[in-house]
């Protein structure tokens, strides 16, 4: 499409947490209507990359850059994680809220059913959002998403906490959200998921971009000798950086949550 906010272009970006780079000079592209899968060790700064890109955290050197304005670049992209945050409202006003405060115009209530019914959700539209099942919320977190129409998708580990079955459930909703026009941008630890789910693979080691290869090539012959081991479940994080790292995560959480975590669903970033 001719006002894209693709490709996204991707400089030297970096991110330094204290004495510990979690992420390390690296630069790539993403292309319109990818599907993108992030792979690495715990560690290896996967859920910086995808927060980096959305905008939720400032780079420490580099750049993200989307072909049009940042202001609208932002208004095109949504994100989804790992335990979305649940208003404590109904499914439906879950989703009419997130419609309301990105000012998108159009029928609201109209807008929100259809989500609701897309994710399969439409026969749970009054039930409280917290009392839903893990998978059920995770479903509802992708109408939200759905819903606002975005270009591009960030999803950080969605079925991390979730059974075979919704797992493959939340994998065909983001596959008919790809085939609907948006662009894929995901981490995973599931090696099944990500072969099921990527055309292209980012694989991370120490805060390194090691590669950016087509899925196909990337689980029949990676090029990097970490890849190749990851693939094998050779490849460990040394404890005590790991551990550096998921404490200050932690910290940038829960502040974010306390100034706002759902400033994505006002209409700054869309963090649903």
């Amino acid at each position: 499409m001719a006002d894209s906010i693709l490709p996204l272009e991707v400089n030297a970006l970096a991110f330094r947490i204290g004495a510990v780079d979690a992420l390390k000079n690296a630069s790539f592209s993403i292309a319109a209507g990818t599907r993108t899968v992030i792979l690495g060790p715990n560690g290896a700064g996967k859920s910086v990359l995808l927060r980096l890109l959305h905008g939720l955290l400032a780079p420490s050197a580099g750049s993200v850059r989307w072909t049009l304005p940042l202001a609208i670049a932002r208004r095109r992209q949504a994100m989804v994680f790992q335990r979305p945050v649940m208003l404590r409202r109904s499914a439906l006003d879950n989703v009419r809220f997130a419609l309301r405060v990105s000012d998108l115009g159009g029928e609201t209530e109209v807008l929100a059913r259809a989500a609701l019914a897309r994710v399969g959700l439409a026969q749970v539209a009054d039930r409280p959002a917290r009392v839903l099942s893990g998978g059920e919320q995770q479903r509802l977190a992708l109408a939200r998403a759905w819903a606002l129409g975005p270009e591009v998708l960030f999803l950080d580990e969605p079925t991390a906490s979730l059974d075979p079955a919704a797992t493959r459930t939340i994998e065909e909703i983001i596959l008919a959200m790809h085939l609907a026009g948006t662009t894929i941008v995901m981490t995973t630890h599931d090696l099944g998921q990500a072969k099921r789910i990527a055309d292209e693979v980012l694989f991370l080691h120490h805060g390194c971009l090691l590669e950016k290869t087509p899925a196909a090539v990337f689980f029949n012959q990676p090029h990097s000798k970490e890849a190749a081991a990851f693939m094998k479940g050779e490849l460990l994080w040394a404890s005590h950086i790991l551990l550096s790292f998921v404490r200050v995560l932690w910290r940038l959480s829960r502040k974010a949550t306390r100034t706002g975590r759902l400033r994505g669903i006002s209409g700054f970033h869309r963090g649903l």
